[in-house]
């Protein structure tokens, strides 16, 4: 197709949008932006036409390597400790899609681009797409992995877990609040330009070194369309960039966007790659050694600091505490170690770490192993079925306290130092930084610096999972949730990758221990003891360890 053709082609689509002179039209999506000074026009002019057949070679593709994984039994080849982590991931990533897919109608509401809503609509499909090839990957590994129990279950159970609400007050971010923030600022401009250069391009290497090469067929295939969105967002904060009334909304948005998404994609995504993985190969990069390159480098360097040339004040100091808390305070290992400790409550297997991973942590962490070492050996000894052991979550011998959960981006208060308390809204909440207690109290509130912001909205639900089965034995919660095996006693979630059956923990081995909310009995305290407890909190860690009491003087 020539060029004057597709030039052509844009300007005929365009005439299927209109603005209705027979009515007033309803704000369906409401955004506290102005656009009245917007330009017109689409930087990058896409078309229908030509975007069919692209998409469908790509899916030919995707889905001519699944039936090749088959036919070559790659299943008798990848391994376990990677696709269990894989059951959490593809329980929640198909959510953020769909989310995004649904955000789509947020941005053509709120944006008046004709031009722009061609974009958008292309991009709506997209995610319609990504979300329907992520669930045949998942479907497919459910049908041949070794042990399907939890990818059976993966789209009740993301919403119930401990552990994959926070992947899922992720994808709700996409839909909720303020139209220009949900669906541009934090959404394409941070999300998708930013971390999924670790989403769908760290995690598919790391697949690949552990003989899974399906899932770098798929996540390669929704990464090249991310280009597209990436200006789509683009051309929206130019856009808002035209009216100073905005600049501040924008700076605001920026501070939010990327706060949430360090807390939660660099949590998920850095265990998956560390935790997930048997390539403990030294030329390896670590995730923060890709983090540095992929976000800090490429994202932040050549992306937001351009942004300076038009006013706009960047959250360069969001951008260094995210890389101190992932070099300096342990992050990602606190994690992990935290998705393990609370292993009863998921619905995949956590294989525990051994002397070639300390090995390898140690190179690229130096002191990684004075902080989570003895406690992974205590892991591996701990998940032993034994009579009268109990699970490390409820062991003394772990030496672990159990985190408060942050009500903002609900990843726990693992960096204990940092860990904020504050009554808001008449309750009693932790936080996990000083960003999300900001996000919390500043920026999700009907007013922002003296200026009405109505259709921002709030945080508001059940944020903190614990405070749902507090003082519920855990027996009763596992099986509440749905997590037990077809002999109605096995649980599928198991401290080790042993199929065993008599060695595989039962909800007898469970009966007996009582799920407690951190939160719940913080409140319950009196203002002078809840900050007592508080102070002592902060002084607990690294690797979850509880505070030591003082020793006396002599």
């Amino acid at each position: 197709m020539s060029r004057a053709s597709i030039t052509k082609a844009h300007e005929k689509i365009q005439e299927l949008s209109w603005d209705p002179t027979f009515v007033t039209p309803v704000e369906k999506y409401a955004t506290d932006y102005t656009f009245e000074k917007a330009p017109k026009k689409d930087p990058l002019k896409q078309v229908l036409r030509s975007y069919f057949p692209m998409e469908e070679e790509k899916d030919n593709r995707v889905f001519g390597a699944m039936d090749g994984a088959i036919r070559g039994n790659m299943f008798r080849q990848v391994q376990e400790r990677w696709m269990e982590w894989q059951k959490l991931f593809l329980a929640i990533i198909p959510f953020p899609e769909i989310s995004a897919a649904r955000a789509m109608p947020l941005a053509i509401g709120a944006v008046p681009n004709p031009e722009l809503h061609n974009g958008l609509a292309i991009q709506m499909i997209d995610e319609v797409r990504h979300s329907t090839i992520q669930m045949n990957l998942k479907r497919l590994y459910m049908n041949h992995y070794i042990d399907p129990a939890g990818f059976d279950i993966t789209e009740k159970a993301f919403s119930n877990c401990y552990a994959g609400t926070i992947g899922r007050q992720f994808g709700e971010g996409f839909i909720t609040g303020d139209a220009i923030t949900a669906a541009n600022m934090y959404l394409t401009i941070v999300a998708e330009t930013a971390f999924t250069n670790v989403l769908f391009v760290a995690m598919p290497g790391e697949a690949a070194a552990n003989g899974d090469y399906l899932l770098p067929t798929v996540f390669h295939s929704v990464q090249s369309d991310e280009s597209r969105h990436i200006s789509n967002g683009y051309s929206i904060i130019l856009m808002a960039l035209a009216d100073e009334r905005n600049r501040e909304l924008l700076e605001r948005d920026l501070r939010y966007a990327w706060w949430n998404n360090h807390a939660v994609v660099d949590a998920a995504i850095g265990t998956f790659i560390e935790y997930g993985t048997k390539d403990r190969r030294k030329e390896r990069d670590s995730y923060a050694e890709m983090w540095r390159k992929w976000i800090y480098d490429d994202y932040y360097r050549s992306y937001l600091l351009p942004l300076e040339k038009y006013g706009l004040t960047i959250p360069h100091d969001l951008v260094e505490e995210s890389w101190n808390r992932i070099w300096n305070k342990g992050y990602v290992h606190e994690t992990a170690q935290f998705f393990s400790t609370g292993w009863p409550l998921n619905f995949w297997r956590i294989d525990g770490m051994d002397d070639t991973d300390f090995e390898w942590f140690e190179h690229k962490y130096p002191g990684w192993y004075d902080k989570y070492g003895v406690w992974w050996e205590r892991y591996t000894e701990m998940s032993k079925k034994a009579a009268g052991g109990a699970p490390i979550t409820f062991n003394a011998g772990a030496d672990y306290e159990y985190p408060h959960r942050c009500w903002s981006c609900m990843v726990p208060c693992l960096i204990r130092e940092d860990a904020i308390m504050d009554e808001v809204d008449g309750q009693v909440r932790t936080y996990c930084s000083e960003g999300c207690h900001w996000t919390d109290t500043v920026a999700f509130r009907p007013e922002y610096h003296g200026r009405p912001t109505p259709s921002m909205g709030k945080l508001s639900g059940k944020r903190e999972w614990e405070t749902m089965y507090d003082g519920v034995d855990l027996a009763e919660v596992v099986q509440d949730l749905g997590y037990v095996r077809d002999d109605g006693k096995t649980t599928i979630p198991q401290p080790h990758l042993d199929l065993d059956p008599d060695k595989m923990w039962t909800l007898d081995d469970l009966r007996g221990y009582t799920v407690g909310s951190p939160n719940v009995a913080l409140n319950g305290l009196s203002p002078e003891d809840r900050e007592t407890a508080m102070q002592k909190y902060r002084r607990g860690g690294p690797g979850g360890r509880p505070a030591r009491e003082p020793i006396a003087a002599d």
